[in-house]
């Protein structure tokens, strides 16, 4: 198994490719969520994501229900800045989704709404409203993989 990130309309193509490059380098799957602020062929998320493209396990889905419905079962944990708790108090196991919003907005209400109790934010100071969505998605993948002794990884 492997954990998996997935970016709901994600609408920065540098930022899914940075994202791309962090899933090749820790074995993480991506799930891209349409609609996509961009094309999968744009030279900036293809310059992001460098030359590891070919180590991406990565699928594309129409909606964010088409992912649960295919992964029923799974846990899932949602990234947002509106949650009580830190992403550090979760215990994550092999096979969990990591759930991005998009850049400017964030996961949709219903989204969250329908799943109160697997929300987890980033600890910040009130002097920003969020953190880049790459760099989140890094932050968190990293603590969930150091919490399974870095499977597979050297």
């Amino acid at each position: 198994m492997a954990l998996h990130i997935v970016l709901v309309e994600p609408e920065i193509p540098a930022n899914t490719g940075n994202i791309a490059r962090t899933c090749a380098a820790t074995g993480t799957y991506l799930h891209l969520v349409r609609p996509l602020g961009f094309r999968t062929d744009d030279k900036t998320m293809k310059r992001a994501g460098l030359d590891y493209w070919y180590a991406v396990n990565i699928e594309y889905h129409d909606s964010f229900r088409e992912v649960e419905e295919k992964y029923s079962g799974s846990r899932f944990f949602f990234a947002t800045t509106k949650a009580k708790r830190r992403y550090s108090d979760i215990a994550f196991q092999d096979g969990d989704f990591l759930v991005f919003g998009k850049e400017t907005k964030g996961l949709a209400p219903e989204i969250l709404e329908a799943h109160p109790e697997t929300t987890m934010r980033m600890p910040m100071t009130d002097k920003v409203r969020s953190l880049n969505l790459s760099n989140s998605a890094a932050i968190i993948v990293y603590e969930a993989l150091r919490q399974l002794d870095f499977p597979g990884m050297e």
